[in-house]
């Protein structure tokens, strides 16, 4: 073999490798496409059911309150069951509200408390590297 086929030979595997590389791309992007496909459709199914669930337990929870003035009435006149019923229900959505905006409160800003320090610190060592590297 002379050199000019050896050229020739290494010419082609650069340029097969090129073509390979190039389908190899395209079949992963391909790939990755169609598992997000996938994944988005078992994301928005499942986010689909708990929302029947959600709903669902909403109406169980107004039966259940339904229940709780029928059973009250028995007792006590119906109006004054219904609004024992509702005002119970309205202090425990105070009580959660209380909850959520404690916590709320807790999360906001989502950014870590010491990241100015952090960044601070980051930027004096980036700007002075020398003073801070041991030798």
């Amino acid at each position: 073999m002379n050199s000019h086929d050896d050229e020739r030979s290494v010419a082609k595997l650069v340029g097969d490798l090129a073509e390979q590389t190039s389908r190899l791309v395209k079949a992963e992007a391909r790939l990755a496409a169609q598992e997000m496909t996938s994944k988005t459709k078992q994301a928005l199914f499942g986010t689909g059911a708990f929302g029947v669930a959600g709903l669902l337990a909403f109406y169980g929870g107004m039966v259940l309150l339904a229940c709780a003035v029928l059973g009250l009435a028995t007792v006590l006149a119906p109006w004054l069951a219904a609004l024992l019923v509702g005002a119970a229900v309205l202090v425990l959505a105070g009580i959660a509200a209380l909850v959520g905006k404690s916590q709320l409160s807790k999360g906001v800003p989502p950014v870590p408390d010491d990241m100015g320090d952090r960044v601070r610190e980051d930027i004096r060592i980036m700007t002075h590297p020398k003073k801070d590297v041991p030798a």
